[in-house]
Formats: structure tokens, C-alpha cells, sequence
């Protein structure tokens, strides 16, 4: 029932139409305050060992995968929201994985100290889809259009790498 959404992953084979916006990556972040208090992990397998904070929005296994390693979790923390795994990161409670637009300001004003950086991420891709083609209303063109060129010029979801 819905004329119009974003997307953030592989899109399955569907009837949609799609225009592809930008790409996000998982982040790994803590606040200074926990890295000062617990140091910072060197290496993805150093994560168990850390108090982490797993938010089930984004994905509820405690797995997390890397380019070359998977490591598993115990999570110290568990949030079936990103906004409340994102405070609890930002309030000094230990590691968490979010969205790269998630916490974009944060790590742009000190409050989140971005970790295991050279850790290569998947990108995720982001699509506008739409149901109706090239027969689409002048209202949901304009409003795809809009949305397309505010979405690609948006920094946070276009994160370099």
C-alpha cells in the first residue's frame, strides 16, 4: 500500500522499480570514554573480549562478519532498537555496530570514536523503489527525483572507501 521506500541491501527479484542512491557501512564505534576505560580492539577477534552492545534493528545475530573473519559476540547489552543501542554506546556502555549514517554525526563531533577501521565492511547498497514505471504519477516522479538527488549528496550515506 505504500507508494514509495527506501532500501538498504541487495534487493531480491521484484516488480519494483529501483534507483540506487548511495551505499552505507557497518560501523564499529564506542565512546572515548569506554576506549579510554577498556583500550581499543586491534583486531576483530579481540571483540569477545570487550562489553558490546548488539542492536536486533539492524540485525539480531550475534555474529559479526568481516571481509576476511566472522567473530561471535556476547553481547552485554541487547536492544531491539538502533536508536537505544546508539545511546548506550554514546553513554559509555561498550562497542556497538550500526549503519554508517547512523552515527555519522556522532563521530563527526567526538562523542563516538569509530573502531577497527581498516576492517574492510561490505557496502550495502541503498535504492529508492517504486511500484509504478514509467507510467508513475507526476507526484511520484518529482518525489523520487527529490529524493535521489538529497540522498546522493548526502555524505553519510556515501561514506568514502
Amino acid at each position: 500500500g505504500l507508494d514509495v521506500g527506501i532500501r538498504i541491501g541487495e534487493l531480491a527479484d521484484s516488480s519494483l522499480n529501483a534507483v540506487a542512491v548511495g551505499t552505507v557501512v557497518r560501523v564499529i564505534c564506542a565512546s572515548p570514554d569506554y576506549v579510554a576505560r577498556a583500550g581499543a580492539p586491534q583486531k576483530p577477534t579481540d571483540l569477545p573480549e570487550h562489553s558490546t552492545i548488539l542492536a536486533n534493528g539492524l540485525n539480531a545475530s550475534s555474529e559479526w562478519k568481516f571481509a576476511n573473519t566472522s567473530v561471535h559476540i556476547r553481547p552485554r547489552l541487547r536492544f531491539a532498537t538502533n536508536d537505544a543501542a546508539l545511546e548506550a554506546a554514546l553513554a559509555g556502555f561498550g562497542i556497538t555496530r550500526l549503519l554508517s549514517y547512523q552515527v555519522a554525526p556522532y563521530i563527526a563531533d567526538g562523542r563516538l570514536v569509530p573502531l577497527l577501521q581498516e576492517e574492510q565492511q561490505t557496502r550495502l547498497p541503498i535504492h529508492i523503489v517504486y511500484r509504478e514505471g514509467r507510467y508513475a504519477s507526476a507526484k511520484i516522479r518529482t518525489f523520487v527525483d527529490l529524493m535521489a538527488a538529497r540522498l546522493r549528496a548526502d555524505s553519510a550515506l556515501n561514506p568514502p572507501g
